[in-house]
């Protein structure tokens, strides 16, 4: 009998659940939000596999998680229906539609991004994806402050960052560590919430679901399986780095891909916007991979192809190594760049999952646990809002000046280089976002069209 014959108690074939998670990777367009509704559409309420305590119970452990949580959702599940194998087959499908796309998209960006047609369609994109970060502060603004104190934590990360430079990782530990004595002392305003909004309508019991309420067998492992599977995982995340690292040494642009973005992968909480904010401070500023309008090409990019947005990590890689091939040939270096960004941003993932899924119910109801979170949640508004300043003013004017008072450090733009199509592009992508409530898709499409249309008529 094969893997996708075998008889599972909830009745679901290995084979199934490939093709399930395949259509759910094709289908997964919209940010995480978008991916966790769609993901609850299919396999809450029309596969009915799972019911939605446990759907939500799985969801809010892959909050407290570094990484994108829709994927580690999907890696959680598909472990939970089907075991490792379910579990590894979830993740990488999800993660896969995107990286094939990504490549592509970045090997034409490398070759004909400088042609006037290429330039002005991610001229239009970039002005609409000012407009996106900007819905995502106030989306995940309206979630996460609830309080006086979390408005102090994000006001707090937003100047840390914005004024003073502050490493990203630096203002997570910090908001993690205020939020978890803050739970630990009882403050009210340290309590964690419910995460994503699932979706509406009568709610699927566990007790009605093909999974049912009871724990299966293979998802009740001991701490051996976990240790000998988590160690599996360090090597094949980590190995590659020491590879790296001994072949090339520190300094060669493989070598700062691979731990850079190893490093990204471990603090990488709150989703891809709050970390493109530190992503762009580092590939920008300190390794001079991209240039700042460049970083915003690349979220366009993710921004029209299915899966974790955080996939736009693969485009610094690629774009890093395309310019510092060293013996390869550009594109070579730059197939490669990517793809080892990919492994070392996506392979942590599975890690978390396999190491923790089996004691998750330990979290359930953890209050120090959850008011870390929480206050990781609201310093990422702080942080997102940082990352539409930033882009803004790269976006809408031609010169960006750094200006130091002090401790304290100012990107102050140039006035007279106000770029006028730029501004209006991102209103208009803004009007339609929010008070049409047109789909991300379809504003990007809108807005490239735009920046094409505007470019070939300036002449």
């Amino acid at each position: 009998m094969t893997v996708g014959e075998a008889i599972h108690p909830h009745g679901v074939s290995f084979a199934e659940a490939a093709r399930t998670w395949a259509r759910i990777a094709a289908l997964s367009f919209g940010g995480p939000a978008g991916q966790i509704a769609m993901m609850h559409r299919i396999l809450v309420d029309e596969k009915r596999w799972i019911g939605e305590r446990r759907f939500l119970h799985a969801l809010n452990y892959c909050m407290l998680l570094p990484g994108p949580e829709a994927q580690q959702l999907a890696i959680y599940i598909g472990w939970l229906m089907h075991g490792l194998a379910g579990g590894v087959v979830a993740g990488v499908l999800f993660v896969l539609p995107g990286f094939l796309a990504i490549m592509g998209l970045s090997v034409l960006y490398a070759l004909f991004g400088g042609l006037t047609v290429v330039a002005a369609l991610f001229f239009g994109l970039k002005a609409a994806v000012l407009a996106i970060v900007v819905q995502a502060v106030i989306r995940v603004g309206r979630r996460a402050i609830r309080n006086p104190a979390m408005l102090a934590v994000a006001a707090a990360a937003f100047v840390a960052i914005f004024a003073f430079d502050a490493p990203f990782p630096l203002i997570i530990l910090a908001a993690a560590a205020i939020g978890f004595a803050g739970a630990r002392a009882g403050l009210a305003a340290f309590s964690a919430g419910g995460g994503h909004a699932a979706g509406g309508g009568p709610a699927l019991a566990d007790a009605d679901s093909l999974l049912g309420e009871e724990t299966p067998a293979h998802a009740r492992p001991g701490w051996r399986w976990s240790v000998r599977v988590s160690a599996v995982l360090l090597a094949l995340w980590l190995g590659p780095v020491a590879v790296l690292l001994l072949w090339l040494g520190p300094g060669h642009v493989f070598s700062d891909i691979a731990v850079f973005f190893s490093k990204m992968a471990v603090v990488t909480f709150g989703g891809a916007y709050a970390v493109l904010a530190y992503v762009a401070q580092e590939a920008v500023g300190t390794y001079g991979w991209l240039a700042p309008g460049e970083m915003l090409d690349g979220l366009g990019l993710a921004e029209t192809t299915p899966g974790p947005l955080i996939i736009v990590t693969q485009f610094v890689g690629f774009m890093g190594a395309f310019r510092d091939p060293g013996q390869l040939t550009p594109l070579a270096a730059g197939v490669l760049g990517g793809a080892l960004t990919t492994w070392v941003t996506f392979t942590p993932c599975f890690l978390w999952i396999f190491l923790g899924a089996p004691f998750v119910e330990r979290l359930r109801d953890a209050r120090a646990l959850n008011g870390a979170l929480a206050a990781i949640t609201a310093a990422v508004v702080g942080v997102i809002l940082n990352l539409a300043i930033w882009f803004g003013l790269h976006v809408w004017f031609g010169r960006v000046a750094e200006t130091r008072l002090g401790p304290v450090r100012l990107d102050v733009p140039e006035l007279a280089t106000l770029d006028p199509a730029a501004v209006l592009i991102s209103v208009a992508a803004a009007f339609a976002l929010f008070r049409t409530k047109l789909g991300v898709i379809p504003v990007l499409a809108i807005s490239a069209a735009l920046g094409v249309a505007w470019r070939l008529l300036a002449g």
